[in-house]
């Protein structure tokens, strides 16, 4: 549990500091936390930790551009909130990586050592 720990803090980083109007992948996510494979641990942190540390949610897609969430109104809510920044999506819930990807370079501390 304790390795974890310094991954979920540099994904919760990364995800607080998604600008407006801008998108991430899980995998990006991850591999820019330390951990190429870790897309699955972003999806765990994103759905447990949003609430607690007020992260933007709704900016962070799957790997194709799509939004990645099945429940209903939860994904009409993404949609909802990416449009309001300026987010265009298709009908059905696509977005243009090209375009709406954030390209950060985020140095985080203690980054080293960790896959």
């Amino acid at each position: 549990m304790r390795a974890t720990q310094p991954f979920t803090h540099r994904v919760v980083a990364i995800i607080q500091a998604i600008p407006e109007g801008k998108v991430m992948t899980y995998g990006q996510i991850a591999e820019q936390a330390g951990s190429r494979r870790g897309a699955r641990q972003v999806v765990r942190i994103l759905h447990s930790l949003s609430g607690i540390h007020n992260l933007p949610w709704h900016r962070v897609v799957n790997a194709k551009g799509e939004i990645a969430i099945m429940d209903e109104e939860a994904r009409y809510m993404q949609i909802l909130y990416l449009n309001a920044e300026g987010v265009k999506t298709s009908e059905d819930g696509r977005i243009e990586l090209d375009k709406y990807r954030y390209h950060a370079v985020i140095e985080l501390e203690g980054k080293d050592g960790y896959d």
